[in-house]
């Protein structure tokens, strides 16, 4: 019988063999990482909470180098966080930083909850456990707290926490004027801690239905970003207004900057402009934004955003590269 190989040449044979696996496996890593985006180390990079469906996965994120080309960051599940409070939904998650460098997060965690969904994370894949925030469990005829948004106030070295609420005839001239007797205004607190909240007050009211303010500063001003919510007659746009102070008083709101029925605005300054993000809701649902120097004159760049597939209501905020280049990797 003939001896297929020397036990010299099974050995030769074995080498080749696992070369070539190890080969393959090289070219099919190079392969499935063509065309994504090089992992950042160093300098600045733009990071973007969103959910998508209806909340009911979690929080799912992307980056990006330019404001513009979004890339997806693989989620270690479902999500980087599953909604675990209130009706168990994550809508809206809103992301910032404190003076240390942890992120803090607030989120809608249902249709008609009375508290909004709080987490914290030194690197965006280990949470706290996830606590409500009781924001308007002392108003019983409160139909809902949405969209709740952060902003760090530095100066003060506390954050103010603010979103929408409908309170049924507390607002009695705007009442009607949106879908399901929805009747918005902005309501905020204040915390150092995310433990203890100051007593509940009227944030903003501009004198319409308003939802998913956002804030952001400006030099020596600060400026908000709201959604007029009024349906008759149909808004359902961006307006803005200014105060010295992030607590306020506000200015009166200015015309639409925006097309209508877009919603969940989030503000990044890019290089020297400014990009306001919005997601618009109605068919063809898309994510898109307007581009500004100067908040007076507006460029609409929506056909340059790319964002991830069924990207929903999110938060734009720039972060070190090393906390995005730690995720991809």
């Amino acid at each position: 019988m003939r001896r297929l190989s020397t036990p010299r040449k099974h050995g030769w044979l074995l080498v080749a063999w696992l070369a070539a696996g190890f080969l393959q496996g090289d070219l099919a890593a190079v392969a499935a990482t063509k065309g994504a985006p090089e992992v950042p180390r160093r300098g600045e990079v733009y990071l973007f909470t969103f959910f998508r469906d209806n909340g009911q996965d979690g929080l799912y994120l992307a980056w990006s180098r330019d404001g513009l080309e979004w890339s997806e960051i693989p989620p270690p599940g479902k999500s980087f966080l599953p909604p675990m409070v209130g009706t168990k939904l994550m809508r809206d998650p809103c992301l910032r930083r404190d003076a240390k460098g942890r992120f803090h997060m607030v989120w809608t965690t249902g249709w008609n909850d009375r508290v909004i969904g709080y987490a914290s994370s030194e690197d965006l894949r280990r949470w706290t456990d996830q606590r409500e925030l009781p924001v308007m469990m002392h108003e019983p005829t409160a139909r809902n707290a949405w969209a709740p948004e952060l902003y760090f106030d530095a100066g003060r070295d506390e954050f103010l926490v603010f979103w929408a609420t409908t309170i049924p005839g507390r607002f009695p001239t705007t009442e009607g004027s949106s879908e399901d007797r929805y009747n918005h205004r902005i309501f905020g607190t204040r915390t150092r801690d995310f433990l203890s909240l100051t007593p509940t007050e009227l944030f903003y009211d501009g004198g319409f239905n308003g939802i998913d303010a956002t804030l952001f500063r400006q030099g020596r001003r600060y400026g908000m970003v709201v959604k007029d919510e009024t349906l008759k007659p149909e808004r359902k746009h961006l307006r803005l207004a200014w105060s010295e102070d992030p607590r306020g008083p506000w200015s009166p709101a200015s015309p639409a900057f925006s097309a209508s029925w877009v919603e969940g605005p989030s503000v990044l300054k890019v290089g020297g402009r400014w990009h306001v993000y919005f997601d618009h809701y109605r068919e063809p649902q898309y994510y898109g934004a307007m581009r500004t120097r100067d908040f007076v004159k507006w460029e609409d760049i929506s056909p340059q955003v790319r964002m991830p597939k069924g990207a929903r209501h999110g938060t734009a905020l720039a972060v070190p590269a090393s906390v995005v280049g730690a995720l991809l990797r």
